[in-house]
């Protein structure tokens, strides 16, 4: 147990920081960086492994819906679990779960194999994300250092996407798609001997109370079923029996949740975590600005590679630009300004600043030049991302009583599965009804090269789809600055973590009390 030194505003012995906690950042970062990037590195190899294991073209979704499932329907149980058991051996259990999935499809032989690792990979993902995010809430309680940490996370967090481009790029190009799988065991393998060595959770944080079995069974099910319905819908369509089924299903099935949760006596989601109105606002203002971004990146890895011609590597670099504005941002800007101005402050400006960068990509035509558009687009999307995200990720905990940092963490990451899989079946429905409408208009009028107008349509399709991403942005922006009032952390040390208040200037929406 660590030692107690000084007295808090209420006068109570404050524990010292823990001296471990820099060294623990390090490696909780790198397996952040492993799951974020393991959602994007797959999309790159996703054609050769297709190739390699006769998967066909109805079933290929499936290697990215599969994880998406497993991960976003597992999060909240994930986070729960992570309370329940302890957060550092939950993160550990996870990172070695995790590479054991990713051996499972590096080696896969056939197409059940590969499906099956990429399940296990989400399961263990639902399991390691919140018991991450939650181990910083509990460990870094100084304001300063927060906004520092809570900086590198989000930084993370916003890029590891774009890394998981470059990676895959060069992994398929120049060794093999198993590669894709096989690089997650080191990360994983580190991760977790430096978590198990280094991290040292802090004493009277776990939340014994017993498991909520109907609402894991419900939020599981629910959430399923929405994140499925969505990915359906961009293959079969918005009118299919099967999608509308499934939209249906997971709306009765998480009504139902919500009423369990505000009557069981322990829940699996204390209403207290999301009724406060300072997480509901983060958690839909980060879900809306992830549909955004998850469609451009899908959007403009095809611009890229079908109208410019450039290779795998090449496209991962060219996403360059949008890591470093997302570091910056989110290091330089949030983290320098969160102890000094409202979270509303950083987030809305932010948010409308990746708006101007979206806008920027409207222009987008078949000869755009990279240098004058898509170069300053990607540099105020990251600047924009990286300044909103790193103030979200450390608003969503803030606060929240140790027992329930799991399940407050496990939102954040729900809220981002939530979002990436409505961005990407929404905007690409979009875009292919845009370049439909933009091939059956432009035959008609006799156009005499059927490949540029093949192209032309694709970047009509993008176009209409980033229109709606900029339009989703400023949504993000006024969310943000009118749900979130609170103040900026006052104090050298967060109030309220271990005492199960909020922190100074934070308003609750008061909730029927259990």
């Amino acid at each position: 147990m660590s030692k107690t030194v000084g007295l808090d505003k209420k006068g109570q012995l404050s524990p010292a920081p823990d001296p471990s906690r820099w060294k623990a950042l390090a490696f909780i970062a790198l397996a952040q960086l492993m799951v974020v990037l393991d959602a994007t590195i797959v999309n790159i190899a996703l054609p050769s492994a297709q190739h390699a294991l006769h998967i066909s073209d109805a079933n290929k979704q499936w290697v990215i819906t599969a994880y998406a499932l497993a991960f976003g329907g597992l999060l909240l149980f994930g986070g729960r679990i992570a309370d329940l058991w302890g957060r550092k051996r939950t993160f550990v259990v996870g990172l070695l779960g995790f590479a054991a999935a990713s051996a499972l499809g590096g080696a896969a032989t056939g197409e059940a194999m590969l499906l099956g690792s990429r399940a296990l990979q989400g399961a263990f993902g639902a399991l390691l994300a919140p018991a991450a995010l939650s181990l910083l809430a509990v460990m870094f309680t100084d304001a300063k250092e927060r906004a520092k940490a809570f900086g590198i996370y989000g930084a993370i967090a916003g890029g590891g996407g774009a890394v998981g481009l470059i990676l895959g790029g060069f992994l398929t190009e120049y060794l093999n798609w198993r590669w894709t799988f096989f690089v997650n065991i080191p990360f994983a393998i580190v991760a977790a001997l430096g978590a198990y060595l280094v991290i040292r959770e802090p004493s009277g944080t776990r939340n014994r109370s017993p498991l909520d079995v109907p609402g894991v069974i419900l939020s599981t099910t629910g959430l399923v079923a929405l994140v499925y319905g969505f990915t359906r819908a961009e293959s079969a369509g918005w009118s299919d029996a099967l999608t509308i089924s499934m939209f249906v299903a997971s709306a009765v099935l998480l009504a139902a949740f919500v009423t369990v949760e505000a009557k069981v006596r322990h829940p699996l989601l204390p209403l207290r975590v999301v009724t406060n109105r300072n997480r509901g606002g983060v958690y839909l203002s980060l879900g809306l600005a992830v549909i955004a971004m998850f469609g451009l990146f899908l959007f403009l890895t095809y611009y890229l590679q079908v109208v410019k011609g450039f290779s795998p590597v090449k496209t991962g670099f060219a996403f360059l630009p949008m890591i470093a504005g997302m570091i910056t941002g989110s290091t330089q800007i949030g983290a320098r300004l969160m102890t000094r101005v409202p979270p509303r402050l950083l987030m809305a400006p932010g948010f409308l600043t990746a708006a101007v960068g979206m806008l920027l990509l409207t222009q987008l035509d078949i000869d755009t030049s990279y240098a004058g558009v898509i170069l300053p687009a990607q540099i105020l999307l990251g600047l924009g991302m990286g300044t909103a995200f790193m103030p979200a990720m450390s608003l969503a905990t803030i606060g929240v009583e140790p027992r329930d940092a799991g399940v407050a963490s496990a939102m954040v990451n729900t809220s981002q599965q939530v979002g990436g899989a409505i961005g990407t079946a929404l905007l690409n429905t979009i875009a292919a009804s845009a370049t439909t409408a933009y091939v059956t208009g432009h035959m008609a009028l006799g156009a005499g090269n059927p490949e540029l107008l093949k192209l032309q349509a694709m970047v009509h399709g993008f176009t209409a789809a980033i229109w709606w991403a900029v339009g989703i942005l400023a949504v993000a922006a006024v969310i943000a600055a009118t749900l979130i009032n609170t103040g900026r952390p006052g104090g050298s040390s967060v109030s309220g973590l271990g005492t199960g208040e909020d922190v100074e200037d934070e308003v609750r929406i008061p909730v029927v009390a259990h």
